[in-house]
């Protein structure tokens, strides 16, 4: 694959803010369903090992390809929108122009990224679970891994939206957990009661 291509097409686009807010929200949506996945799962009764890695990976992959193509929509409604704008004060149409291929890679970029962020969260938490696969821990320890993994990728996330606000990034990363912790709590006390 070409990469120069893709980036001289990305040059001049900032796509820092629509990035990291897509991201972001991805990123905390696919850990707390994961979170819940875990909770309903693996914790019951009769936890079945392949049901619990198979869970994980479809919701995951529903996720990344739900977020994907909402974004793509969203984004391109966006960028139509400000090549409208541009089109009017230049007086021209802009199709075929660098302006709006850019756009449109920008848009498949951000897309592809929110795709892959809910399984790279998987990825993550599901290792516990490949490693009881492999018959080396017990599935209810490889439960209590994986949410310990979920709940530091939401601390780490915090601490990163706290530093790039130039807040305290410690006390973002602890409110993201906190929120975690009571995410874990509520589904642990459901999947009890049922």
């Amino acid at each position: 694959m070409d990469f120069g291509f893709l980036r001289d097409r990305l040059e001049g686009m900032d796509l820092g803010p629509a990035l990291r807010r897509f991201f972001i929200n991805t990123l905390f949506d696919s850990t707390f369903m994961l979170l819940g996945v875990i909770i309903g799962s693996a914790f019951s009764e009769n936890p079945n090992l392949r049901a619990i890695l198979a869970t994980m990976v479809t919701s995951s992959l529903a996720l990344g390809i739900s977020t994907g193509v909402s974004v793509y929509e969203a984004e391109s409604l966006e960028m139509d929108r400000k090549i409208a704008d541009l089109e009017r004060a230049l007086f021209r149409k802009l199709d075929e122009t660098t302006i709006a291929k850019s756009a449109r890679a920008a848009t498949a970029v951000i897309s592809f990224i929110n795709f892959l962020t809910p399984l790279t969260s998987c990825a993550v938490t599901a290792s516990p679970f490949l490693i009881a696969l492999l018959g080396t821990i017990e599935v209810s320890s490889a439960a209590w891994f994986s949410i310990a993994l979920a709940l530091g990728i939401l601390f780490l996330a915090g601490t990163y939206l706290g530093r790039l606000g130039k807040k305290n990034a410690w006390m973002r990363g602890l409110r993201m957990l906190a929120f975690g912790v009571l995410a874990f709590i509520g589904g642990y006390w459901i999947e009890r009661l049922i």
